[in-house]
């Protein structure tokens, strides 16, 4: 596909994503989701970047806006009212992050007296940490395409809050982190640990610390708690996953860790890649074989999106800086690349698209498949200009 025309379908994508979900200025109550809504948000900076049109840096501002306004207050059909973290209203106003942000989903979230179900709890409002490491990175993004330290502080704000309630200590003695938590952080949801959530929640925090460089008079809350706590947590458990959504977290995760290592951090990449090469020798062939009404477009789509990350890092790799064992692990994974074409190319066609399946997460869907199409909102970050790294600057 050209470039004109895959720009093109993106915009129409986005435009989709905007006319579904109401999120304007006036849209009128808007259906916020935290993941989507973070990959939206890039998206429209890329746009931004990419054509120069102001109205897509807005769009990305008034989606912020709508998100902390919706998913930073207590649901419509909940007796609490205000702001989850229960700050007075205009406190809680510069502070919409303090508390945390809801998922979104359609069913309330579980009371304290009601069994927990799986099935069900997958439909059930809460927070997810993994929800919030995106949407940390997506107000990262937009403090630096609007030359703002307010998105910077609230990313902050939120990364602070989250590692301090979804951490604990097992009787193990091990750090842990909740999977899912109640809608106002007082307790779990589901108790059980995300596989990357911690490998997530460092890379995300150690982002946000960079950011600050490019506000030097500004003061924020002080993040190295919760790296160290982060960290602590990776250093146990696997990472490698059959997951394809989650494979294209991890090979993102490779591609931020090596665009922010200093030369201490090679050990966490070579786990990540590790990870990654067992991941995807596992996974053998996404779906193909089936028809497009029985795949889940956005999962296949996140693992798109983590090979254009791989892509990125094989061609601006610096050679001559990383070890012989990461370069040996970085070839194996080259070798994935067609897969992410086949799948981002199946999903091009709006044949593929004309299905009950894709209709039904369709917001979802469109925002991931633009991603996939245009990734550079997403997967890139600023990093001070004068720091080595394993990954050579972009021109």
């Amino acid at each position: 596909m050209e470039s004109d025309e895959r720009q093109k379908l993106v915009i129409d994508l986005m435009d989709t994503f905007v006319r579904l979900t109401g999120a304007k200025p006036g849209g009128g109550n808007p259906r916020r989701y935290l993941w989507t809504d973070a990959f939206a948000v890039c998206n429209f900076l890329e746009l931004h970047r990419l054509t120069g049109e102001e109205r897509f840096i807005e769009q990305a501002i008034c989606l912020v806006d709508q998100v902390h306004e919706v998913l930073g207050r207590h649901r419509s059909d909940d007796e609490r009212k205000g702001w989850i973290s229960g700050l007075p209203e205009e406190e809680g106003r510069e502070h919409p992050t303090a508390g945390g942000l809801r998922i979104g989903k359609l069913g309330k979230e579980r009371t304290a007296a009601e069994p927990l179900t799986p099935g069900e709890e997958w439909e059930r409002d809460g927070q997810y940490i993994h929800y919030l490491t995106k949407w940390m990175h997506a107000l990262a993004r937009v403090s630096e395409a609007a030359n703002d330290p307010k998105y910077l502080r609230w990313a902050i704000e939120l990364a602070d809050v989250a590692q301090r309630r979804f951490s604990y200590m097992a009787p193990s003695g091990e750090r842990r982190m909740y999977w899912k938590m109640s809608i106002d952080l007082s307790r779990p949801l589901v108790p059980m640990m995300g596989q990357h959530d911690a490998l997530d929640a460092l890379i995300t925090y150690r982002e946000l610390v960079l950011a600050e460089q490019r506000f030097p008079e500004e003061r924020f809350p002080d993040l190295g708690p919760a790296m160290d706590d982060a960290s602590s947590m990776c250093r146990i458990g696997s990472w490698a996953t059959d997951d394809p959504l989650g494979i294209g977290s991890l090979l993102d995760c490779a591609w931020w860790a090596a665009l922010m290592d200093d030369g201490s951090g090679v050990g966490l990449l070579r786990r990540i890649a590790a990870a990654a090469v067992v991941s995807l020798g596992a996974l053998g062939s996404l779906d193909g074989e089936m028809p497009a009404s029985r795949r889940l477009a956005f999962r296949e789509l996140g693992l798109s999106i983590g090979l254009h990350a791989l892509e990125s890092l094989n061609d601006r790799i610096d050679r001559d800086k990383a070890d012989g064992l990461l370069l040996d692990q970085i070839e194996v994974l080259r070798s994935y690349s067609p897969l992410g074409r086949r799948t981002e190319s199946f999903w091009t066609d709006p044949r593929n698209r004309r299905n009950p399946m894709w209709a039904e997460h369709e917001e979802i869907n469109s925002v991931m498949l633009a991603t996939s199409l245009m990734p550079g909102g997403f997967l890139e970050l600023w990093v001070p200009p004068d720091r080595t790294a394993v990954v050579k600057r972009a021109p």
